[in-house]
């Protein structure tokens, strides 16, 4: 009989984890490899200090006194800090980070979320419209900015096939870097053991959206970056194809302020939009969560009549190279959340798959906006909504393919006609980045007076 490596039953028996190697006899010769790797990468120490913290209150808020609204810069922008901007992007100082570790599920869609078909007219994918965004970005400054997509383990290799069966949309292989966004197992919520998938196979889920950050370290890519002489990475998610990826004036701002983090806002009109808020927490800024928000808080008002707490967040940032060297190593590296969950898993001892109906588990994630309020020097921007978010994820109703669609031509009416261009009521037009990056390069590439009447994909 082939038995697990005594050095790793001693590990798994030192933690109560031996449970896991269970069914080591009845696996194959590639599945003890995989269960193997995955032990190893697990810290079970770290794993059992977070047990310990189940009963913690999670997201508790301070008093409502060392709370206020954050100071947002107006969107309007001085052609000073867009000079200072596009010369960070002819020197190369500039990164672009792409999250795109989710499926389409939402959507009805078993896929990367990236690969799914936004353009009205095009039929584009999401991944097509960032890259050509970039591609465009590294034409106009004439220096190829890195395009760095987190994947996860469940959309790396499809997100890697369909970038190499597309040329990378025309970026340079050399241009583009993937990196997998870290997992976290789940443990059973009275005993602390790992839950298993199936036999052999641990329970293992993305570790948040903050595991951006810490695997941008790990992985070894923002130590390359810095020896490139990256000083800034902007970040941005997968679903939102109107995002303005590295504009001048917004970088130019960060770079004026010598912000360590800054990060636009989209003001929020309804006290019940379920958008996470922009706020000074303790003197810092920092992200109130939707659901965390008190009703009070949610409906207050400005003097103005503005909601008190608008700046509400589309995931759109821009870190400092130094600042995410600190948030992502030593003391300063971001701590885990702990959440109970239902958690589906298989049991050793019955050979039973169940699905329970209550939560059986923990998990623990990584949250980005625990990254903001680190940093000591940080910028709030506004955006405007029409400019820049059409999020992309639900099926139907609110931030689905109809409303994002929709928003694109709208957005794209909005350049055409301010360049004087006519676009007959209810026709779609699109345009691609590779034609206009922004409203002045397509000034100069179309005739104003032209009559648009029939759809258009302007590329």
């Amino acid at each position: 009989m082939i038995h697990a490596p005594t050095d790793l039953i001693h590990r798994l028996k030192l933690h109560n984890q031996e449970h896991t190697v269970a069914q080591w006899v009845s696996l194959s010769s590639q599945q003890r490899a995989e269960l193997i790797a995955n032990l190893a990468a697990i810290d079970f120490a770290e794993l059992e200090s977070l047990f310990a913290r189940k009963a913690e209150a999670q997201s508790a808020l301070p008093p409502r006194e060392q709370i206020a609204p954050l100071p947002v810069e107006p969107a309007a922008c001085v052609s000073q800090m867009s000079a200072m901007g596009e010369a960070a992007l002819r020197s190369g100082e500039v990164a672009v980070l792409l999250v795109a570790g989710g499926q389409g599920t939402r959507l009805g869609f078993d896929k990367p979320k990236g690969l799914f078909p936004v353009g009205p007219i095009s039929g584009a994918s999401l991944f097509q419209i960032h890259a050509e965004k970039v591609l465009a970005i590294s034409r106009r400054y004439k220096r190829p900015v890195p395009f760095l997509v987190m994947t996860s383990h469940a959309t790396h290799d499809e997100t890697v096939t369909f970038f190499r069966e597309h040329s990378n949309f025309g970026l340079n292989a050399e241009q583009v870097h993937f990196f997998q966004q870290g997992t976290m197992p789940a443990v059973d919520l009275t005993s602390g053991k790992l839950l298993m998938e199936s036999p052999g196979k641990i329970f293992l889920s993305p570790n948040g959206h903050g595991g951006t950050l810490t695997a941008l370290a790990d992985s070894g890519l923002l130590a390359e970056l810095k020896e490139q002489g990256i000083q800034h990475i902007f970040y941005f998610q997968v679903d939102n194809p109107l995002v303005q990826i590295a504009e001048p004036g917004f970088l130019g701002k960060h770079i004026a302020a010598r912000s360590e983090v800054s990060s636009k806002v989209v003001f929020k009109e309804l006290p019940e939009e379920k958008v996470g808020v922009l706020a000074q927490v303790n003197g810092r800024c920092g992200i109130i969560e939707y659901s965390d928000m008190p009703k009070a808080m949610n409906e207050e008002r400005a003097p103005d009549g503005t909601l008190a707490f608008r700046a509400g967040n589309p995931a759109i940032h821009i870190f400092g190279v130094p600042f995410l060297e600190r948030v992502s190593s030593g003391a300063e590296r971001l701590n885990f959340h702990v959440a109970k969950k239902k958690v589906p898993y298989w049991d050793g001892e019955t050979g039973r798959a169940f699905t329970p109906t209550t939560e059986n588990a923990l998990k623990f994630e990584l949250f980005i906006f625990d990254a903001l309020p680190l940093a000591d020097r940080w910028l709030a921007v506004e955006t405007h909504r029409a400019d820049e978010f059409a999020p992309l994820k639900n099926a139907t109703g609110a931030d689905s393919l109809q409303t994002c669609q929709a928003l694109q031509v709208a957005h794209a009416k909005r350049w055409l006609e301010n360049a004087e261009v006519h676009v007959a009521p209810g026709i779609l037009v699109e345009i691609s980045p590779l034609f206009a990056l922004d409203e002045q390069e397509l000034k100069q590439r179309i005739t104003p007076g032209e009559v648009v009447n029939s759809p258009k994909y302007f590329a």
